[in-house]
């Protein structure tokens, strides 16, 4: 076994510990984590898990990260020691069922192996998530991080990012189409972005008038205020897709009722039961559908459309001991738009010298970055 150094749940908190990971195998990748987003999944498992004994445990978050290649098995082909690569949620699956053989590895029949809480398809370990400074990984579900793109700020892309641009993708979002993305969080400012880059005319629906400005610094054309019932009725039946990102329970209908005819609600935020009035999808034949995450095909080509169009998540980027702040402000919604820890840290936490990190090695060596990040960069 290798060992490493994370952030593990003890409760409703995180602390530092050593972590094991297994011995590479011949076709597993050794990743040193440099940057690795916050997701509201990684808050839920933590708190909730800690409220009623739900979850896995151990529990040690994180599945939207960044890092260098440090050491390859020896069946390893696509990478070697040196190479940025990007991580995201999704570490491992069956290989053949349908979903699998057309590149949506994320709709496993026999359910995808998560990079937390997942179990391994050959061990039967719990796997370990991204809050830690190694990851070992087969090399199947890494992907080539393009230079064109700041690790830092790309980390999320990996889960908000590709958890909007595959329904945007489906959905047909581009020239001559009419996009609404509902909440401004990581989900929708990234859909927002995406949704702009692919030529689509997108607007933004948020409950609060003072988003107009940061939706027009995205490329939205305009807000449409949710709690103004004026600018709501205007608005009716104007969208040809609405991308809801809410991560809080809430009325579909509201949403479905400016969705124009054929249209469709895409439902991605909030992952518990909703109830849906027939009548809302029946008047205008609109659609209701979801997703989630993506397949290695779809997420490879996010990557390289966002190098294209120098898409990257607005971030704020925070050392790694400040990992139960992060949670609690995200909790609060106190962030623009979303987290982002430096797992760099790590390498000074007191515990024993793992070997991670050789500063004397500028190919295993990450950028310097520290402080907050200017929420309008990317």
């Amino acid at each position: 076994m290798r060992t490493t150094v994370g952030w593990q749940a003890t409760g409703p908190t995180l602390r530092r510990a050593p972590l094991e990971r297994r011995d590479l195998r011949p076709d597993d990748l050794a990743v040193r984590v440099d940057y690795c987003g916050v997701c509201h999944t990684d808050l839920h498992a933590v708190r909730a898990g800690a409220a009623d004994g739900s979850g896995p445990r151990p529990l040690v978050p994180g599945h939207e990260f960044t890092g260098v290649v440090t050491e390859t098995g020896t069946a390893v082909t696509r990478f070697r020691p040196g190479d940025p690569v990007a991580v995201g949620n999704i570490v491992d699956s069956c290989g053949t069922c349908a979903m699998c053989r057309i590149g949506q590895e994320n709709f496993c029949h026999s359910f995808p192996t998560l990079t937390y809480g997942g179990t391994d398809r050959r061990d039967g370990s719990t796997t370990l998530g991204g809050y830690s400074r190694e990851y070992v990984l087969g090399e199947r579900f890494a992907y080539a991080l393009p230079a064109a793109l700041d690790p830092a700020a790309a980390a999320p892309l990996l889960c908000a990012g590709i958890t909007v641009w595959e329904p945007l993708r489906a959905l047909g979002a581009g020239p001559g189409t009419r996009v609404a993305v509902a909440g401004l969080g990581g989900l929708g400012h990234l859909a927002v972005k995406l949704a702009v880059a692919l030529g689509a005319d997108t607007s933004v629906i948020s409950r609060s008038p003072d988003k107009a400005e940061d939706a027009r610094r995205l490329g939205a054309r305009e807000l449409v205020v949710s709690t103004d019932p004026e600018r709501l009725a205007a608005a009716r039946e104007r969208f040809d897709i609405v991308v809801d990102t809410v991560s809080a329970p809430h009325d579909l209908g509201a949403y479905l009722r400016l969705v124009a005819l054929d249209g469709t609600l895409s439902h991605l935020g909030h992952l518990g039961p909703v109830t849906v009035e027939t009548l809302d999808l029946l008047i205008g034949r609109k659609k209701l559908s979801s997703a989630g995450s993506g397949g290695r095909k779809g997420t490879a080509e996010m990557l390289a459309f966002c190098a294209e169009h120098g898409i990257t998540a607005d971030i704020e980027l925070l050392p790694s001991a400040r990992v139960n702040e992060a949670l609690d402000r995200l909790d609060r919604g106190d962030v623009r738009h979303r987290f982002v820890l430096d797992l760099s840290d790590l390498d000074h936490s007191g515990l024993p010298d793992l070997g991670l990190s050789d500063p004397s090695d500028p190919d295993l060596r990450g950028p310097d970055r520290s402080g907050p990040q200017d929420p309008a960069a990317g």
